[in-house]
């Protein structure tokens, strides 16, 4: 298995294990926290190529926006859509550090 196919799959399980966790309640939380920041990493690191950066580190900031929107709050579904965001924002917000770490040092490597 390519590090391109092990990036992918770390990216569908991250956001299956967010969804159906946040389902499950907070017995899990602190796990699953632990489980999608190592899968942020590995996503960080491979599967976002130079050509992406800009476009990923947009959606991110989108996401962990949207994430701490306080969309828990509405009736009904809001149980679950705000335990849903919150762990998508736990998977991507390393991803995202990686991603602008690793743009902040090819911008500096260039001079």
């Amino acid at each position: 298995m390519d590090l391109e196919t092990v990036g992918r799959y770390s990216f569908i399980v991250g956001v299956l294990l967010a969804i159906v966790t946040a389902f499950l309640g907070a017995e899990y939380s602190e796990a699953v926290a632990i489980i999608l920041v190592i899968l942020g990493i590995i996503i960080g690191f491979l599967n976002i190529t130079e050509k992406e950066v800009y476009n990923f580190l947009i959606a991110a900031i989108a996401l962990l926006l949207t994430g701490a929107a306080g969309l828990d709050k509405l009736p009904a579904v809001g149980q679950y859509i705000g335990p849903i965001l919150t762990n998508i924002s736990t998977l991507v917000a390393p991803a995202a550090v990686i991603v602008a770490l690793k743009a902040v040092y090819a911008l500096g490597k260039e001079r």
